[in-house]
């Protein structure tokens, strides 16, 4: 059977990306892939739908025509209520999913027998998550970004400056986590002449950050104490810890937020996972994206990559295209036998969770995906 790979429309609120950019879909055409792109669905992100149309892919009119007419359908974003319908038993998924904390849309693609490919989920022999790090990379620099808008006075910030004048100190961040996110974060927050401090477990990569950046960041073994200490001389403080298909902890305590100073900012960039800090405890979005607690400026948008869509439709794109390649190639099921980091990514296949990580944030029983996908299987062209 033909494959034909879907590109909806994002419909999660403030979602501007798009899955697939035009010259990415031209390599999938080269490879014999047909391509079906949803109406507008890269508007947001700066492609038009005649580009789609010069790089030979179709345009479908509505989500319903797409959805019935792919059987590998390729989001940005976790699926939305309205398109829970469109699902079915011959079809693959494969977008961020976190359903560690999606428990109802995890119930209907185990219901309806989807195979639900995570892109934070895949990862390589060696730790790496190729597809979530460029969203990270994007999240980590955001971060800061966002952080010094917010602490102007005007925002409702304590009106810090981050990188300081001559004669005046700079602001202090403090990154919890020192992982893709953290890195990145740092590298803007130096960049600036911020006062930085990054805590982690792992004294291994403490240590290289150290090097990396050459003594001009301060480095710290994360436990309470250090949080709380950390906390209270922070201007901006941003949770950038990650467990693939785990629900974040939490690291950042309510007694901690109440001692920080009046008008300082917390970014919680693993919102998407549950979050770090105890106090953010509802995601906001790029319209709406802060709110005010004990003082501090809570910011917790889940998609923070999306407020710059070309940037991160482009590097998602790039990402995701080598496995797209490789099941346009060989099919969804021979693809996850053969490529051990695709099959890490699958969440959900035939009725059953296939990610331990997941099954354990659920509380729910995990199927090894090789039991599903054996020998006897090969010859089912279903997926």
């Amino acid at each position: 059977m033909r494959k034909i790979f879907g590109v909806p429309k994002e419909l999660k609120e403030g979602e501007t990306r798009v899955a697939l950019t035009p010259d990415s879909v031209a390599i999938l055409l080269r490879d014999d892939c047909d391509v079906l792109v949803e109406k507008d669905a890269g508007l947001f992100a700066g492609f038009s739908d005649e580009q789609y149309i010069e790089a030979g892919a179709q345009i479908a009119q509505t989500a319903q025509e797409l959805w019935e007419r792919a059987n590998f359908i390729i989001k940005v974003k976790e699926p939305q209520k309205s398109e829970y319908g469109y699902f079915r038993e011959d079809q693959t998924i494969f977008s961020y999913f976190h359903l560690a904390v999606e428990e109802e849309l995890t119930n209907i693609l185990l219901k309806k027998k989807v195979c639900a490919i995570a892109a934070e989920s895949v990862e390589t022999e060696h730790g790496e998550l190729p597809l979530l790090r460029p969203m990270s990379e994007v999240a980590g620099r955001m971060a800061i970004q966002a952080g010094a808008r917010f602490l102007e006075q005007s925002q409702g910030g304590s009106g810090v400056l981050l990188g300081g004048v001559p004669g005046v100190q700079p602001g202090k961040v403090v990154i919890v986590g020192a992982g893709v996110v953290g890195t990145n974060a740092a590298q803007i927050a130096v960049g600036m002449g911020a006062d930085v401090s990054i805590l982690d477990i792992n004294s291994k990569r403490l240590a290289n950050l150290d090097l990396i950046f050459g003594g001009s960041i301060k480095t710290h073994y994360c436990n309470p104490t250090t949080i709380l200490d950390s906390a209270q001389k922070a201007d901006l403080l941003i949770g950038a810890v990650l467990i693939p298909s785990k629900k974040a902890p939490k690291l950042v305590s309510e007694d901690v937020v109440k001692q920080m100073k009046k008008g300082s900012v917390l970014i919680d960039v693993a919102i998407d996972q549950g979050g770090i800090i105890e106090t953010i405890d509802r995601t906001t979005t790029h319209k709406d994206p802060v709110y005010e607690k004990y003082g501090v400026l809570h910011y917790a948008v889940p998609n923070m990559p999306s407020a710059v869509p070309r940037t991160s439709s482009y590097a998602f794109s790039y990402a995701i295209l080598p496995y797209i390649r490789l099941i346009g190639e060989k099919g969804t099921q021979m693809a996850i036998r053969e490529n051990e980091a695709l099959r890490r990514g699958v969440n959900t296949y035939r009725g059953s969770i296939t990610c331990e990580p997941l099954a354990e944030s659920l509380g729910r029983e995990h199927t090894e995906i090789s039991l599903l996908i054996g020998f006897s299987n090969l010859h089912d062209k279903r997926f």
